[in-house]
């Protein structure tokens, strides 16, 4: 088994050169280990955070040596290894001119070598003159070094290895048949449900060690595919950049601050309860059918609930964003994917502890999915707390611990925090597969997987129910705000079409003892969406939302009624004047309900938010 073992030894030296590489990268920086108190005991456990990434790396990587080693055990052609051997040493080269740059870019940029700074690579002129001569010099030193050691490592341990001397079509086949499969999973990151992604690597509080973690290559190959089809232009480019800018300076301009205040304290404790895949059509307030979730039902009556909400995107990673930095969801790709755009975003968490307050995040499974881990890392709570955090021996679902449980844990830890605190708990069992332990009782939906949506939706909100029963014996009850609000919305029994806004309506209510009283049952019909929850908040406390430029502050009467959100290559719109779709995948423009006196300028108000907002996402 010649081939599989030749390839099994170019897996393990590609995983050195991804160790080595992080090494002189920490060496490098060893002072920031001292400067931002970075015990080195994180150091060590990042290259143990890094290892599913590199060998998601090293899976793609040796793709192409797994066809020569097929067909030269096919044609018994020992001259193919030196095919091998130039394809490592582009791939060497290409590896180490990242990392190396790494190396160069972090002290000014503090983030990972994106796709869009490759520009950068091509002016090597530039790069020198915008460095000291030693510092170029050294890492130039340090580039070749290290390729010069590693080819001399492969040349004579690996090159000769390359050469199949005996001819066994058993073995071909065997090989033919595993090495696929092995090399499936390992870029796969396993059989787990949910595949690999960059934020698999992140774990700690300090975001030099989560950059370190994150292997450079696989970086770099997901930005490549996320911004290659956008890489020069706004694909949203519909009116000139003036024009449009001007538009939506004048949506998002607070002309006077008169802001209404609802709460009778400035410094709550703030406890988010994100809903995994609520619809308002789980809400009888909403108009949903009766019955499917009680308990809300029960605290919109001493609560302030949001009748015309709707989400920003259609993802739980969109959802994020929106949530803690106010930053609409956009077409084709998500922010959150983005490393190097994350750390540009403002942070409702960051704003808070300025003010003194402890952070905390809760989730039941894997944080990884969709970059929602390195975003929350990076949003900087104190304390992330997901799946693996917790005992083996908790009863689970295929995606995670059950909400019923989680609702315990999380209430024990808020009883340890400090006050004032800010945690948010997102829920888990009322996302397929739909396997909450609870017996059914809803069963006059069309089809058996909206039976389980709707079973799924009522279980969590019994959750949710034995947990504010709970809540309301704890000494911080009386002090907390609690803000209710779905991710995003989901398909439902009444099978809207996903781009219409009753598709992307879910609810959003405020719930607590620091409601005043007036507030406490009522219903607000304002036009909104999650991008508004930060600018909201911190004017209740007294604190400046100036940085959250896409938030509106809800309650400030003067600012204007929207709410956007993508269309997977779109926009929907919706206005006090009406709203729009706009998708280049359907019909390109549905309109709905626009008022026939203005039809063009609430379109131009839609498409301008879009504009804007992509260009800002490309320059990130």
């Amino acid at each position: 088994m010649k081939t599989i073992l030749s390839l099994a030894k170019q897996f393990v030296f590609w995983m050195l050169v991804f160790i080595l590489a992080r090494t002189i990268f920490y060496i490098y920086y060893s002072n920031i280990l001292n400067l931002e108190n970075i015990p080195l005991s994180e150091v060590f456990q990042s290259f143990w955070h890094a290892i599913p990434l590199d060998i998601s790396t090293a899976g793609y990587i040796l793709v192409i040596p797994f066809f020569i080693l097929l067909f030269q055990s096919l044609i018994y052609e020992n001259t193919l290894k030196k095919v091998n051997l130039f394809y490592t040493i582009i791939i060497l080269l290409l590896y180490l001119l990242i990392t190396t740059a790494e190396i160069g870019i972090y002290d000014e940029w503090k983030t990972k070598l994106q796709f869009k700074s490759l520009h950068y690579l091509s002016h090597p002129d530039e790069i020198y003159n915008s460095s000291s001569s030693s510092t170029f010099f050294l890492l130039i030193g340090i580039f070749i070094a290290q390729f010069t050691f590693w080819i001399y490592i492969y040349r004579k341990l690996i090159y000769n290895s390359i050469i199949v001397t005996n001819k066994s079509l058993l073995s071909t086949f065997v090989y033919f048949i595993i090495s696929p499969v092995l090399l499936f999973l390992m870029i796969r990151g396993g059989i787990s449900e949910i595949p690999i992604t960059q934020s698999k690597s992140y774990f700690s509080s300090h975001n030099f060690i989560n950059l370190a973690s994150v292997n450079s290559g696989y970086s770099m190959l997901i930005s490549t595919i996320e911004n290659y089809q956008f890489r020069d232009n706004n694909p949203y480019q519909f009116y000139n950049d003036s024009i449009a800018l001007e538009r939506v300076t004048n949506l998002n301009a607070v002309k006077n601050d008169t802001t209404i205040s609802i709460l009778t304290t400035n410094r709550p404790n703030i406890v988010f309860l994100i809903l995994e895949s609520w619809s308002a059509d789980l809400i009888e307030s909403l108009g949903a059918t009766p019955g499917i979730t009680p308990e809300f039902r029960n605290l919109e009556k001493e609560g302030l609930l949001f009748t015309n909400f709707y989400a920003s995107g259609n993802r739980s990673e969109q959802a994020m964003s929106a949530i803690f930095a106010g930053f609409p969801a956009t077409p084709i790709t998500a922010i959150t994917h983005n490393l190097d755009k994350i750390t540009k975003l403002p942070s409702f968490t960051k704003s808070l502890e300025e003010k003194g307050y402890n952070t905390s995040y809760y989730f039941g499974g894997q944080l990884m999915y969709g970059g929602i881990n390195s975003f929350i890392s990076v949003n900087g709570f104190d304390v992330i707390k997901e799946g693996k955090d917790f005992d083996s021996d908790i009863p689970r679902g295929k995606l995670g611990i059950h909400d019923g449980d989680m609702a315990d844990f999380w209430i024990n830890d808020l009883n340890n925090y400090p006050q004032p605190f800010m945690s948010a708990w997102f829920t888990l069992s009322s996302h397929s597969p739909y396997d909450q332990p609870m017996e059914d009782v809803i069963h006059w939906a069309e089809s058996e997987n909206q039976n389980g949506y709707l079973n799924s939706a009522y279980y969590c909100d019994k959750s949710i129910g034995e947990f504010f029963a709970k809540a309301k014996q704890q000494p911080w009850y009386s002090n907390t705000l609690f803000v209710i609000v779905a991710d995003h919305s989901h398909n439902s029994y009444k099978n809207h079409p996903v781009h219409t806004k009753e598709y992307r309506h879910i609810p959003l209510l405020l719930y607590g003892d620091v409601l005043k009283p007036e507030y406490r049952g009522a219903t607000i019909n304002r036009i909104s969406s999650q991008t508004d929850i930060p600018a909201t908040l911190l004017n209740q406390m007294g604190i400046s939302s100036n940085e959250f430029y896409w938030s509106r502050n809800l309650f400030n009467p003067t600012t204007p009624e929207f709410a956007f959100y993508e269309c997977t290559a779109g926009v929907g719109w919706i206005s006090e004047g009406g709203y729009f779709v706009w998708d280049s995948r359907l019909s390109n423009l549905a309109v709905k309900d626009i008022d026939a006196a203005k039809p063009d300028s609430i379109i131009t108000d839609g498409k301008s938010y879009l504009q804007v907002l992509f260009k800002q996402f490309m320059d990130y």
